[in-house]
């Protein structure tokens, strides 16, 4: 590897020199040369505190981790004969759940002869899907599974984009209330740039 493309420190770019240039430099600049893309022709090299790197790495792979929240599968149990008004209370619950970004795992229990009918089953759970497709889409269709007959519906969107929702709306909602309490006016962090702005002049 006689040749590498150089990154300095703060992003710039140094061009293509000699892996001996490129270690001097790093050298000079006491700080580590890290290679950023081996498969590059030349390859990509950086100079940068190797530690520091390593360690917001870290922070951002956790941060990741923290923001992707996992799909939780809920369960909502029917049975065969549901009235018409545990239907709906189950329908809003499972509604719910999908507009949180959970799975929902659609569960009916046979009782004694009621096995005999799983066709039946299928038309209940087959209506569930579409009262509930403004909120997801089936992930699984109906199967038996020993006594009961499952369904899984699987949300339009995930945890993470239905807490970055939330997030703005929630953001969008604060700012909404500080432009009230001002009377309209905008917010002082609005206005803080351009006073700085003028004494900047």
């Amino acid at each position: 590897m006689p040749e590498v493309r150089l990154v300095g420190p703060n992003g710039e770019q140094v061009g293509v020199v000699r892996i001996e240039v490129a270690l001097r430099l790093a050298q000079e600049a006491d700080l580590d040369l890290v290679e950023v893309a081996p498969n590059s022709k030349p390859p990509v090299v950086k100079i940068m505190d190797y530690g520091k790197f390593k360690y917001e790495a870290a922070q951002k792979a956790k941060e990741a981790r923290r923001n992707q929240a996992n799909t939780v599968l809920k369960e909502v149990r029917f049975r065969l004969k549901i009235e018409a008004h545990d239907y709906i209370t189950k329908l809003k619950r499972a509604e719910g759940f999908l507009q949180s970004g959970d799975k929902v795992k659609a569960m009916i229990l046979f009782r004694g002869r009621e096995q005999s009918r799983p066709e039946q089953g299928v038309r209940l759970l087959r209506k569930f899907a579409e009262d509930v497709a403004e909120f997801g889409t089936v992930e699984s269709n109906p199967t038996i599974d020993g006594r009961n007959m499952v369904m899984v519906i699987a949300p339009h969107k995930n945890k993470s984009e239905v807490k970055t929702e939330q997030n703005a709306q929630r953001a969008a909602n604060k700012e909404a209330a500080r432009s009230a309490r001002n009377g309209g006016a905008p917010a002082p962090e609005a206005e803080a740039p351009e006073a700085e702005a003028a004494t900047a002049e």
